[in-house]
């Protein structure tokens, strides 16, 4: 969920259902919750999450143990009395409820008032309110103090028409798709940073080339060697310059982690859009375990860039034409074909819930698992010194 800045203003923690009952299901969820898991991915952000009704009734008070994990709940709760005054327990003790309003009734019920006299944050469905009801809704919700969500925003129209309204964030999966241009303009900004993708690319960059590329700027040096030599990679000594770097680490990966680094410095899109495009990255890296180094690092540069079209605000076949990128990497991006076009998509259905129990082999959704909350772990690590500015 993205505020108004398009900066993260919470998490939801979503549990896909499989074979798996759900009772034990939310079992593991409340243990991830008690030992800590979920506010470390989170990095101490809010996380919202829905647990069943036994589990709110009799273990509640683990979620409030961590102030930053809130409860999704929802309208029908009004028609459980038990469940109501554990709600109001709850709510009274500072602990975040979001009212889910996906039903398109009325707000004017004493049912949905009752709930909302408990609630801090209301969410609704803005791909099945007529823009009208969106407006009316949101606005009589803001009215009455609440922090409104909006939910399901799938393209950027319907986010632009969120953000005329007064909502405090928008969730849903505009964020990762490309948005929509009659006429491509690429900024100066832009235009920089796609040159400097460009020379990292070029044929005979090694490293006297990559510290050479990036010398003048003090701030990209900064960042990365700032990255390489912290306690993340436990070197045995400090790297003092990029060509250090690129010696020790290997010209691809190099060239993957100073474009990183770069695109990070495109500050008017939204930091969750690099920090995604990183998860991809280094998930399409893992996956391609089996094969030789040089394209696993390919592999990287084909989950980083399957984003660039976001983040670049452009076509990715015109963006791909200032870039000589290798011919599998742009097989990848533009047609969907070739090796590394099955890892991206995996990553991608993984990223959409789209890989479930039931239908995926238990070993498989393990592995992916594994190599998503290493790519969390790694991501982070990098965004926060993709962020940093010199002193």
């Amino acid at each position: 969920m993205l505020d108004r800045d398009r900066q993260l203003m919470a998490y939801e923690l979503l549990l896909q259902h499989g074979e798996e009952e759900e009772s034990a299901l939310a079992h593991r969820m409340l243990s991830i919750i008690i030992d800590g898991s979920v506010t470390q991915w989170a990095r101490g952000n809010r996380v919202f999450l829905s647990l069943p009704r036994d589990l709110v009734l009799e273990q509640a008070d683990q979620v409030l143990r961590h102030p930053r994990i809130g409860l999704v709940i929802q309208p029908d709760a009004i028609h459980d009395d038990l469940l109501m005054e554990r709600l109001r327990q709850l709510s009274a003790r500072g602990c975040a409820l979001l009212l889910d309003l996906d039903d398109v009734g009325t707000l004017e019920s004493n049912e949905v008032l009752r709930v909302l006299d408990l609630v801090r944050y209301v969410r609704l469905d803005a791909s099945r309110l007529k823009p009208d009801a969106l407006r009316e809704r949101c606005e009589t919700l803001h009215a009455r103090g609440l922090h409104v969500i909006a939910g399901h925003v799938n393209d950027h129209e319907t986010c632009g028409h969120c953000m005329s309204l007064p909502f405090a964030a928008v969730q849903g999966a505009y964020l990762l798709r490309p948005e929509k241009v009659d006429v491509p303009v690429l900024t100066a900004n832009r235009l920089s940073v796609l040159r400097l993708l460009r020379a990292l690319e070029e044929d005979g960059t090694g490293p006297v080339e990559l510290g050479q590329i990036i010398r003048n700027d003090v701030i990209l040096s900064y960042k990365l060697l700032g990255c390489v030599n912290s306690a993340y990679f436990s070197l045995p000594r400090q790297l003092k310059s990029v060509e250090q770097a690129a010696i020790f680490f290997g010209l691809t990966r190099m060239r993957n982690w100073i474009s990183t680094m770069a695109l990070s410095g495109m500050d008017d899109r939204p930091p969750e859009l690099l920090r995604a495009a990183l998860i991809r990255a280094h998930m399409c890296e893992q996956l391609a375990q089996h094969l030789p180094r040089e394209q696993r690092e390919m592999a990287f540069t084909t989950g980083l860039f399957s984003l660039l079209e976001s983040l670049m605000c452009a076509p990715m076949e015109l963006l791909l034409q200032h870039l000589p990128l290798a011919p599998e990497i742009r097989s990848a991006l533009l047609e969907q074909q070739g090796p590394f076009a099955p890892i991206l998509e995996q990553v991608q259905r993984w990223e959409a819930g789209e890989l479930r129990g039931g239908e995926t082999q238990p070993q498989h959704i393990r592995r992916m698992a594994t190599a998503y909350l290493e790519a969390i772990r790694w991501a982070d690590h990098v965004h926060s010194f993709a962020e940093q500015r010199p002193h």
